[in-house]
Parts: C-alpha cells; sequence; structure tokens
C-alpha cells in the first residue's frame, strides 16, 4: 500500500502548488482514517487539524490552522486572494468575500477551488470556496467573490 504521507503531500502539491505538500504535512502530522472505508480523512498536527480530505473529489478542506502554515510558507502556492483591510473584521467573522474587496488574487484560481482569504499585510483571516475566477475576482465590481467557510475569529 502506498505510503499515506506521500499521498497526502501529492494531493496538496496538487492542489495548492508545487511544494506546499512539506511544507503544510511534516514528518510528524498524525493521519485519522475512515473506520467505516478505511480512507484518509483527517489530517492533524499537535492536536490541531490542519485538513479535512473530501470524499467527494479526494481534495482538500483547509482548516485556519492549516491555511496558517501555507501562508507562513507562500512560494508557490497558488490559492491566495487579499482582501482590502477594511473589511478584514467583517471576513475573520465568517463573512463573505465581495469582489469589489478584493485587492490581488492569484489567477491560477478557478470557480470551487479551496481558497486562503488574507489581509494586506499578509495575515490569515478564512478559508472558503472560489466563486469566482482569479480573474474575476480582480475584475468583477459586484457579487460574491468567496463562500468563506470559516473566519480566523471563529476558530481562534
Amino acid at each position: 500500500m502506498e505510503n499515506p504521507l506521500k499521498r497526502i503531500r501529492s494531493v496538496a502539491d496538487y492542489q495548492f502548488g508545487k511544494g506546499v505538500g512539506v511544507k503544510l504535512f511534516p514528518e510528524n502530522v498524525k493521519i485519522e482514517f475512515s473506520k467505516r472505508t478505511g480512507r484518509i480523512r483527517y489530517v492533524y498536527l499537535d492536536g490541531k487539524r490542519l485538513a479535512t480530505l473530501r470524499p467527494t473529489d479526494g481534495l482538500f478542506s483547509l482548516s485556519i490552522a492549516g491555511a496558517r502554515r501555507i501562508a507562513e510558507n507562500r512560494g508557490s502556492a497558488k490559492c491566495f486572494v487579499t482582501v482590502k483591510d477594511d473589511v478584514s473584521k467583517f471576513i475573520a467573522e465568517g463573512g463573505d468575500v465581495f469582489a469589489v474587496h478584493v485587492v490581488e488574487a492569484d489567477d491560477e484560481i478557478r470557480p470551487k477551488d479551496e481558497v486562503i482569504v488574507v489581509n494586506e499585510n499578509g495575515e490569515v483571516l478564512a478559508v472558503g470556496r472560489a466563486v469566482l475566477s482569479g480573474e474575476e475576482m480582480k475584475a468583477f465590481k459586484t457579487g460574491v467573490a468567496v463562500k468563506v467557510r470559516r473566519g480566523s475569529l471563529e476558530e481562534s
């Protein structure tokens, strides 16, 4: 059977950008498997959940802790949306990101991608799913750009 650590790192590299897997998942992560199916379900580091492997598409849903690990080692990650500082608190509390508030978005972002929302200082505010592509987020002035799943103030 394939090494589970190698598998989750490969999925992270595919989903978030080359080299992210090693930075997100160090050697000492705890991988929890589904009791029913035996598949990888959750990944923990020091008791904090970093990510959940979704069974529907085989990709990760990040927690705030996982998003912070990627943000600390940004490198070639292609999953960031930067918003104006004046809406930071609203988004950190779990509010959705509107296109008018987007300052920068990675061009590789596609609708339904997992994204990390940061303020202009690079601090993680939230994690969620993109509604628009990265280019559309920067061009549009109305509408929801990111459906926030969890804000950083909700998970502190």
